[in-house]
C-alpha cells in the first residue's frame, strides 16, 4: 500500500509529508465515523453506516473504520472527533449538521488529517463538506402524496429550521400542488434529530388537524410506524421504512453514501484527497426514490417516473418559477430556477405551507 501522506510546499520551498491517517507503509487507512443518533435498521444514520459498510466491502484490507453513534450536537461532539483524529484515524467524517462548528475547530488542531462533514457549509484546508440533493425525491414523493390525499391536508415533522430540511419541505408541498393545487402542508417542529416520543406525537397531533399523509425529516421510524397505527398515509425518509408500515407506506426519499466514503479514503490512500464540496442528486445516485406501494395509481406513478427523467436531464427542476412564499412575495420569477447558493441558504415556506417559519 501506498503511504497515506500528503505532499505539501513549505514556504522556503522544501518537501514536507503531512501523512493524511499517520499510517505507515503497508498499513490500513484508519476512518472515523460520528453518528448522530443510534444506527438502528432504518434512518439517518442507518444510511451513513450503510455507506460504511460498503466502504469496508469496496476497500478491504485497505481501510480498518470506527463509528460512534449517538453523539450529541456540541461539547460531546467535539471531544469524540478529537479523540478519532488523535488516535490515528486519517479520515474522519461527521455525520450531522450540528456537527459542523466542532468539526472545523478539531480540524485546525490536526492539519495531518482530512475531515468530510456533512449538510454544513463550512470547509478548510482539511475540511471537505458534502450533501445529498434530497429535495429531487422529495418533489417525486409529494406528487404521490398529493394524489393520495383525500383531505388536501399533509402533515410534515421536521427537526430543525435549517435550509436543508426547508428544501425538503418547500420541494414536498411544490410536488403536491404540481398535481393537486388545493393541497396543504401542516409543519410541526420538534427540535431534534432523533426523539420517537416528540416524533409519534407530532404526528398523532398532525393527524387531529385533519392530514391524512404524513411525512418526517427526522431520524426514528415513529412517524411512520403512527401512521400506519392510525391508518394514514405515510411517506419515509432516509431509508426505505416500508416494514415498518406495510400498508400505509406510499414511498421514501432515501440516501446513498457508499460511493463518496469509497471514493474519499480512494484519495487519502492516493495521497491525492483534497477538500471539496460535494452536492449530488438522483443523477449522482446519491438520492434515490423507494418502491411505490402498489395501492398508488398507474398513472400516478407513470408522472413520478417522467418528472424524475426530467431531473436527472436537467430539464425539470423543484424549485423553478415562477415561485412564491406563502406571503405571496416572488422569490423565483417564471423562467429563472433558484440557485445552488439560494437553495442553501433557504429561511421561508412557499405556498401550500400553512404558518409562519420559527426564528
Amino acid at each position: 500500500m501506498r503511504r497515506q501522506r500528503w505532499m505539501t510546499v513549505l514556504a522556503t520551498g522544501a518537501a514536507l509529508l503531512l501523512g493524511m491517517g499517520a499510517a505507515q507503509a503497508g498499513e490500513a487507512l484508519k476512518i472515523g465515523f460520528v453518528y448522530v443518533s443510534p444506527i438502528g435498521d432504518a434512518g439517518w444514520t442507518y444510511q451513513h453506516d450503510l455507506g460504511r459498510k460498503a466502504l469496508e466491502q469496496a476497500l478491504g484490507d485497505k481501510v480498518v473504520t470506527k463509528y460512534v453513534e449517538n453523539v450529541p450536537e456540541g461539547a460531546d461532539a467535539e471531544r469524540v472527533i478529537r479523540e478519532l483524529a488523535a488516535s490515528g484515524h486519517g479520515l474522519v467524517l461527521t455525520t450531522s449538521f450540528g456537527f459542523m462548528n466542532p468539526t472545523i475547530k478539531v480540524a485546525s488542531q490536526f492539519p495531518n488529517v482530512a475531515f468530510m462533514h456533512a449538510t454544513g457549509y463550512k470547509s478548510a484546508k482539511n475540511v471537505g463538506i458534502y450533501n445529498a440533493r434530497f429535495y429531487e425525491a422529495r418533489y417525486l414523493t409529494g406528487i404521490v402524496a398529493g394524489k393520495m390525499t383525500t383531505k388536501n391536508v399533509a402533515g410534515y415533522v421536521a427537526a430543525f429550521p435549517i435550509p436543508e430540511v426547508l428544501q425538503g419541505i418547500n420541494a414536498f408541498v411544490r410536488g403536491m400542488r404540481s398535481v393537486n393545487p388545493k393541497a396543504e402542508l401542516k409543519v410541526i417542529w420538534v427540535n431534534s434529530w432523533f426523539d420517537p416520543g416528540k416524533e409519534r406525537e407530532a404526528v398523532l397531533t398532525l393527524i387531529s388537524q385533519g392530514a391524512d399523509v404524513v411525512t418526517h425529516h427526522t431520524d426514528s421510524t415513529a412517524a411512520v410506524q403512527a401512521a400506519e397505527e392510525k391508518g394514514v398515509w405515510a411517506v419515509g425518509y432516509h431509508s426505505d421504512m416500508s416494514k415498518y408500515a406495510p400498508k400505509m407506506h406510499l414511498t421514501a426519499a432515501t440516501h446513498i453514501w457508499g460511493d463518496i466514503y469509497i471514493k474519499a479514503a480512494q484519495d487519502v490512500l492516493a495521497g491525492k484527497w483534497k477538500p471539496e464540496n460535494v452536492w449530488g442528486g438522483i443523477k449522482d445516485r446519491m438520492v434515490k426514490l423507494a418502491p411505490i406501494n402498489a395501492a398508488v395509481p398507474a398513472e400516478v406513478k407513470d408522472r413520478v417516473g417522467k418528472i424524475e427523467k426530467d431531473i436527472v436531464s436537467g430539464k425539470f427542476h423543484p424549485f423553478a418559477g415562477p415561485l412564491k412564499d406563502n406571503e405571496g412575495k416572488e422569490r423565483v420569477a417564471a423562467g429563472k430556477t433558484m440557485t445552488d447558493d439560494a437553495m442553501q441558504k433557504m429561511d421561508f415556506y412557499v405556498e401550500g405551507v400553512q404558518g409562519k417559519l420559527p426564528k
